[in-house]
């Protein structure tokens, strides 16, 4: 299958939040591989790279989609072989329509590589890349800006003044429909800002209104233009547990406390680099023709019939691993799922738990401290099976 993108001259009104378009790749590529910041990433991933060579190739490079697929999809598939055990995903055929175009709105696990390894998959199955939403709290140096603009990620303007938050949401919604139904190109944007540190995943209400506010019709219509396709991601171990353990003890010592830009990019750095076991994709169907049926002209309950539908497709197609059953007997007290694991998996779960608590790097942590973090990276471990539990018991289907 071809995947010929038209690149039309992106609009003026989106030129401050589109991708760069293949008119000035080669000239923001250019620019970019100058950067000192992107060489030490590249060496990081390839310690034994040939910098320059690898640079005198990349440049021969021509279009954004090779850039997508030959240069970000060969780092990408180095990540998975350096720090999973495999990536998969499922339910390709209920996407794989060539004319349509979705926004793929999932739970969000990762900063970086959530939408990255789904695009990933879809390369591998010969279907086209997806745009990605990107906030700009995480471009921390210019040079972040110019490789996520080059890998076709859109801008989401996060802290902006009150005054200007309703424009910013407008402009992005405009941005997504036009991206749909004009480029005819999918889009990723996860249900909420942020992940949920806890692993219960759930949409945001202001989400799904920005996603009404562009396309002309009435809510219900805007949100129908948009085709929205719920996308479970699983992975198996979470390398920032630990850093959310420890935002969760330092905000629960000072009700105040904001990470630094510092702290966003060691969990940018952290979930790139470190080990994640395996790693499951799951789409579910696009909602309209559930959202079609919903009849109500009120505004605020069509939002929250979209917000249900996404979440319960997400939490019916999580992956459950071997961990998640272990944390939510612990949590529980129970051996509900005792056939899944044996004393010596529980002793393996329990050490890694210790493990990733040892590098919490906070000043006179008490037993009591501890315990509590310890808790709460279980309750991390533990909520998608509980969600799915939920979500499973409404559907009268099984829990795994």
């Amino acid at each position: 299958m071809a995947h010929d993108i038209i690149h039309h001259p992106i609009p003026k009104e989106f030129e401050d939040i589109a991708p760069y378009t293949d008119a000035n790749f080669k000239q923001k590529l250019e620019q970019l591989v100058k950067e000192p910041g992107v060489e030490h990433a590249v060496r990081y991933i390839m310690p034994d790279v040939d910098y320059k060579k690898f640079t005198e190739d990349l440049l021969k490079v021509d279009t954004q989609d090779d850039f997508q697929r030959y240069v970000m999809g060969y780092l990408l598939q180095k990540l998975e072989k350096q720090t999973t055990d495999g990536i998969s995903i499922d339910g390709l055929d209920k996407c794989c329509i060539p004319e349509h175009s979705y926004t793929f709105i999932t739970n969000h696990r990762d900063i970086v590589l959530d939408a990255s390894f789904l695009n990933l998959c879809f390369i591998r199955n010969d279907m086209p890349i997806t745009q990605v939403a990107i906030g700009n709290n995480l471009l921390i140096y210019e040079w972040i800006t110019d490789l996520v603009k080059l890998n076709r990620s859109f801008i989401v303007k996060r802290d902006v003044k009150m005054v200007q938050a309703l424009e910013a949401a407008k402009q992005l919604s405009a941005y997504i429909h036009y991206t749909i139904n004009h480029l005819h190109e999918s889009v990723w944007i996860a249900q909420r800002e942020g992940r949920a540190k806890d692993s219960n995943d759930l949409t945001q209400e202001s989400l799904i209104k920005m996603l009404s506010l562009a396309g002309g019709g009435t809510v219900k219509e805007n949100l129908l233009a948009v085709n929205l396709c719920p996308v479970s991601i699983s992975y198996e171990y979470d390398p920032n547990d630990y850093l959310k353990a420890r935002e969760f003890l330092l905000k629960r010592r000072d009700p105040q406390f904001k990470k630094s830009q510092h702290d966003d990019l060691f969990s940018m750095e952290t979930g790139i680099l470190k080990y994640k076991g395996r790693v499951m994709f799951r789409l579910g169907e696009c909602i309209n023709p559930q959202l079609e049926k919903f009849q109500s002209d009120n505004r605020l309950e069509i939002i929250r019939e979209t917000c249900r539908l996404i979440d319960n497709a997400i939490h019916a197609g999580y992956e459950i691993y071997q961990c998640n059953y272990i944390a939510y007997d612990e949590l529980q007290k129970t051996d509900r799922f005792g056939e899944h694991y044996n004393q010596g998996d529980v002793e393996k779960f329990n050490a890694y738990i210790n493990k990733q608590l040892d590098k919490v790097d906070v000043p006179d942590v008490t037993p009591e401290e501890r315990e509590y973090m310890r808790h709460m990276m279980l309750t991390m471990y533990a909520n998608p099976l509980k969600n799915k539990l939920q979500q499973c018991a409404s559907l009268s289907c099984q829990s795994s």
